[in-house]
């Protein structure tokens, strides 16, 4: 492959930074940008002219850092992954390390709701090459399961299935905000709890009507209880691996 084909395909990560003496912009502002303008618009209302107009810079100018959507959008993954890493040392019991590292990284993709629809789950041909913040990612949740009674493999899988849960828990709360957004005052909404309360009388959905009459159903479903679950989910997924 010729050396000018490379960097076309090459990761941003692998390609310097414009050689100039003093570049106007880091990759890290145009990153910083591009999540504030998600952040309040949604990531579709990110482009290079919204990026360049926050940072008051011509829009042609940040092709000198950015050639690509791909380049962007790896930008913006190793951001967040930046805000996922645990700052200072990792506690000495694996299993409270492992618990701080899932707990910060729900908190970074949470303050940005849009991300893990965005960032996560892209076809092959889309997906985001892992940056500096990533890779010190990935070498701090090694790092947390170090000392767990495990296997490398099961090392691994513990990560995975601790990252799914993490991911899976994110998305789970997000839909609840959004869906209890849209709710508010709803027609729809009493449409549809009419809908189930008469399904529920027909006496096929036991279970739901016995449900219903728990003197607590109401604040079942409060969204304040989704950290204590994810809490309680992810200690379990720990205390069973450490069982295993």
């Amino acid at each position: 492959m010729a050396q000018s084909d490379h960097a076309a395909t090459a990761p941003i990560w692998a390609r310097p930074e414009p050689a100039t003496r003093r570049p106007r912009f880091s990759r890290e502002q145009i990153a910083a940008a591009a999540l504030a303008i998600a952040d309040a618009d949604g990531f579709e209302a990110v482009t290079m002219r919204r990026i360049a107009g926050m940072l008051g810079a011509g829009t042609m100018s940040l092709y000198r850092y950015i050639a690509t959507r791909a380049d962007l959008l790896a930008l913006v993954d190793d951001a967040i992954m930046g805000q996922a890493l645990v700052p200072g040392q990792l506690p000495a019991d694996w299993r409270e390390a492992l618990a701080l590292v899932a707990r910060r990284t729900r908190a970074a993709y949470l303050c940005h709701p849009w991300a893990v629809q965005v960032l996560q789950g892209r076809p092959a041909a889309e997906m985001v090459v892992a940056g500096p913040n990533g890779i010190r990612h990935f070498e701090q949740s090694l790092a947390a399961v170090a000392a767990a009674p495990l296997g490398t493999a099961a090392r691994l899988d513990l990560l995975a299935i601790v990252e799914d849960y993490v991911f899976g828990n994110v998305l789970h709360a997000v839909e609840f905000a959004e869906r209890a957004g849209a709710a508010a005052g709803s027609q729809a909404t009493g449409d549809a709890a009419d809908f189930v309360r008469a399904q529920i009388a027909t006496s096929e959905f036991p279970y739901l009507a016995e449900l219903g009459q728990h003197p607590d159903a109401e604040s079942l479903a409060d969204p304040g209880r989704l950290d204590g679950r994810f809490e309680r989910g992810l200690r379990m997924i720990i205390d069973g691996a450490a069982r295993n």
